[in-house]
């Protein structure tokens, strides 16, 4: 009897553990992703061996219910002991696979900061339903965001900076309802934003600085009644800034350096909750309106370059706070107001322009 009974034991051990462990098909589309790319000096795929790949496969995470695997992590700038004991940051080539796709439960993919992974980001991954974080910041990416990147209905995260990626923001990118972060930063976009940007309601972040982005910024945006930080800096933004970004609740920065702005700066961004405006290097032109007061609390005011004329604002005086503040190279007239904030501003926040006189420049 004691033979059978060892038999049955091992027969139930294999069952459960077949059970407990992430399935065959899981396992082949993490082999065949993993064999696109090299990684040649921290050996993070060296954990990846074995049958059950939800269990000490680094960065990697399966579902407790489904066994099936639901994350890849896999950062080249991280505080984990692998790159502490190797005392280096990450490098990995290669590309990502479309194989990735092949694993229908994932909710994130983490493929971030190794500096030399490029291709194109598969267009398949479109179609994984359950993804809600998608970052690949810091790689060599070119190619396309994928057209059909709407269709990823759960996503909250988009961040794709520090890449070559080129041609233009998807239409269907704003169908991303759930979409809270994104983050297209330095790559090489290009055409205009979306005039339907409006719709990404639960966006609190957008960050599309150092790109080849063109046309006006779209009025839709001031419907973003969570957006907190929205930057634009470094692109080819052409017209005018909507008034209402100004009445927007939460916005608390906003940056549109260098770019091709032109009209007057909208009174409302002055009295807002903005607390970092930088509207520097662009083709502003009137006066600096004189609206500020106990609602206005700038950490950066940054209006130099362009061509404001006029006096400076008497109402300044009158901020909650400005910190710093730069009105130089303009062609602004005139007696710098006396007292705070202006007594601790020094003089390269006012040089440049036509005739500002009065501390911190020459006396008047």
């Amino acid at each position: 009897m004691t033979r059978p009974f060892s038999i049955i034991l091992l027969v139930l051990f294999t069952v459960i553990s077949t059970v407990n462990s992430c399935p065959p098909s899981d396992r082949a589309a993490l082999l065949a992703f993993k064999a696109a790319l090299h990684e040649p000096y921290l050996g993070i795929f060296n954990s990846w061996t074995g049958t059950d790949c939800c269990h000490n496969w680094y960065g990697i995470s399966c579902d407790a219910e489904s066994k099936r695997v639901a994350d890849i992590n896999l950062r080249g700038e991280s505080e984990d002991p692998i790159f502490e004991r190797a005392g280096r940051s990450g490098y990995m080539t290669g590309y990502i696979s479309s194989e990735i796709c092949k694993l229908p439960r994932l909710s994130s993919i983490t493929i971030a900061d190794w500096k030399g992974i490029s291709g194109e980001i598969p267009k398949c991954i479109s179609s994984l339903p359950f993804l809600r974080i998608l970052d690949l910041i810091g790689n060599k990416l070119t190619g396309e965001i994928p057209a059909d990147i709407g269709k990823l209905q759960r996503l909250t995260v988009l961040n794709v900076a520090d890449n070559q990626i080129s041609g233009r923001i998807p239409a269907s990118l704003t169908n991303l309802s759930d979409l809270m972060h994104l983050d297209l930063r330095n790559n090489k976009i290009s055409g205009p934003i979306p005039k339907t940007f409006g719709r990404l309601r639960m966006l609190s972040r957008a960050l599309l600085s150092g790109n080849s982005i063109s046309g006006p910024i779209p009025a839709s945006v001031c419907r973003i009644y969570r957006m907190a930080d929205l930057d634009l800096s470094l692109n080819k933004i052409s017209g005018e800034i909507p008034p209402c970004l100004g009445k927007m609740a939460v916005l608390a920065t906003l940056n549109l350096d260098c770019n091709k702005i032109t009209g007057g700066l909208p009174s409302t961004l002055l009295n807002s909750a903005v607390g970092n405006l930088n509207l520097s290097r662009n083709a502003l032109q009137g006066k600096i309106p004189d609206v500020f007061g106990p609602r206005s609390y700038f950490m950066v005011l940054d209006l130099s370059h362009n061509f404001f004329k006029g006096p400076v604002p008497k109402t300044l005086s009158s901020a909650s706070y400005i910190g710093h503040l730069d009105l130089s190279f303009n062609h602004l007239c005139g007696r710098i107001p006396a007292g705070a904030p202006f007594d601790h501003l020094e003089a390269s926040s006012f040089m440049y322009n036509d005739c500002l006189c009065g501390k911190p420049l020459r006396s008047c």
